[in-house]
């Protein structure tokens, strides 16, 4: 694994975050749950090209924003199957701990509402405008 997807991954476990992002010299960290930290960085004109990210729970929802983020390198405690899919067609090298068919609600009692949002979809524009849609009535606030 790239030493700084390592450092990634350490900060994320020791540090109990959800997501941190390194691209040069920044640093991001969050315990913002979801798709909602790499949205308001994307929608916030956020440069992470060629960053790497670690992060705790990356569906295909979170990876098609990953690849339109820029992002070079993942590691995903927990990774869905089609997550790894969109990761390998836009080339962006990945680990992981765990590998799941998909991502669950959080009741655990059916599929990720934002992973259901794209689940047909191959492309990360269109993913993107649909889940930059979907979010819109949960209030995506700094």
């Amino acid at each position: 694994m790239h030493p700084d997807l390592e450092n990634c991954k350490a900060i994320l476990e020791n540090e109990n975050l959800t997501c941190v992002v390194k691209h040069g010299d920044k640093l991001l960290k969050t315990t913002d749950r979801g798709i909602k930290p790499f949205l308001l960085w994307i929608e916030n004109g956020e440069d992470l090209q060629g960053a790497v990210a670690a992060d705790k729970v990356v569906g295909k929802a979170a990876a098609f924003l990953m690849e339109k983020a820029g992002i070079s390198a993942v590691y995903a405690a927990v990774l869905s199957e089609p997550a790894e899919t969109v990761l390998k067609n836009a080339g962006i090298a990945y680990a992981f701990d765990r590998l799941v068919p998909r991502i669950q609600n959080r009741a655990g009692d059916g599929l990720c509402p934002m992973e259901s949002a794209v689940m047909e979809m191959d492309n990360a524009e269109t993913a993107f405008t649909a889940l930059k849609s979907k979010m819109q009535g949960k209030a995506i606030a700094n």
